[in-house]
């Protein structure tokens, strides 16, 4: 039986990691720590578990196989690498943290520890997704040549377990980054995914708005940024994130080939849509993407306990998302700086 610890008890936790470890016949959900003692003790009452007063309490249990932590993102990186320390295997939401330094601090330590640590992007599991990257590599399209991913919805303030504008990824302490963190890395840890290439450069506007506090002022951390990004293979594409789309989802991607176009979750009838530089056009209906709205079980957890009963690393490691954390970073620069910023992959 693996035993495992939520700390962090909000949204996140509640809508899927809680509920699906619940489901996994192996686990046994034995902790449960929030800023919210109550909210945690309610949890370890439903659960038969046990709330601690404190997440270095948590993990000073030796019982406690691995913890998912769900926090806000500026504690992301200082309770993974005390988990990782006390010798427990690590999912952490994405983004991984808030700062490139940290990042790497817990890749290192994860190492050091030779325990495992995952990183919730689980875009890279949707069913098209995984799909579109086996036609990509067939040649379906041929070469690369551009691409375009979009993430955005109407904003955090109606997901967060706390609603409103007062919501914690509003609060550039606690959040540090936006859409960019929220949205963005989803999106640029996708391209990495689909193509099995980097972005080695960006050239970015990462910038608030629209959304506003209680006071009426724009909010610390950005709500859009648009970033045009290059490849390693030499392909040159767009990725947009935003809390601005008051409107319908949009979780899409293009992909423009030389021997045609792939559109992925671009079309409502079909998860993924080839159209051929011959004309031809092949339909694919293989799935839904999950909205905020319409939230379907992520696969996360799945594969992350499908790692430790099996006893190997998973394949979105701390790693492994660095490279998509790096791209993220150099694209804060870029709009900072107004250049273009290449990212340092050594």
């Amino acid at each position: 039986m693996i035993k495992v610890g939520i700390i962090g008890c909000g949204k996140i936790a509640q809508v899927r990691h809680i509920p699906e470890y619940a489901d996994r016949p192996e686990v046994q959900l034995t902790g449960f720590f929030d800023l919210n003692q109550a909210r945690a003790q309610e949890l370890a009452a439903k659960y038969s578990a046990r709330a601690y007063v404190s997440y270095a309490d948590l993990l000073a249990d030796a019982s406690i196989d691995a913890v998912s932590v769900c926090t806000a993102n500026q504690s992301h990186a200082e309770i993974t690498i005390a988990a990782l320390k006390a010798g427990k295997h690590v999912l952490c939401e994405k983004p991984m943290a808030t700062t490139l330094p940290d990042c790497e601090a817990m890749v290192k330590t994860a190492a050091a520890s030779g325990k495992y640590l995952m990183i919730g992007q689980n875009q890279r599991l949707a069913k098209a997704h995984v799909k579109a990257k086996e036609l990509l590599a067939a040649g379906l399209i041929g070469e690369l040549v551009s691409f375009r991913t979009t993430f955005g919805h109407g904003g955090p303030e109606t997901w967060s377990i706390d609603p409103g504008q007062n919501t914690w990824f509003f609060d550039k302490n606690k959040a540090a980054m936006g859409a960019m963190a929220d949205l963005g890395i989803h999106k640029t840890d996708l391209i990495h995914y689909l193509t099995g290439q980097t972005v080695i450069e960006t050239t970015a506007k990462v910038v608030t708005l629209d959304k506003r506090d209680t006071s009426g002022k724009l909010i610390g951390v950005d709500d859009n940024a648009i970033c045009i990004y290059r490849l390693s293979g030499g392909a040159i594409g767009t990725m947009t994130a935003s809390w601005t789309y008051y409107g319908a989802e949009d979780n899409s991607t293009v992909l423009y080939g030389t021997q045609g176009i792939m559109h992925i979750y671009d079309d409502p009838a079909y998860s993924i849509k080839v159209i051929t530089r011959s004309g031809e056009t092949i339909l694919y209906d293989i799935d839904k993407i999950q909205t905020n709205d319409k939230q379907t079980k992520s696969g996360v957890i799945d594969l992350f306990v499908d790692c430790l009963v099996e006893n190997h690393a998973p394949a979105i490691s701390g790693a492994e998302v660095l490279k998509s954390m790096r791209a993220v970073f150099a694209s804060i620069e870029s709009s900072q700086t107004g250049r273009t910023v290449a990212v340092n992959h050594d």
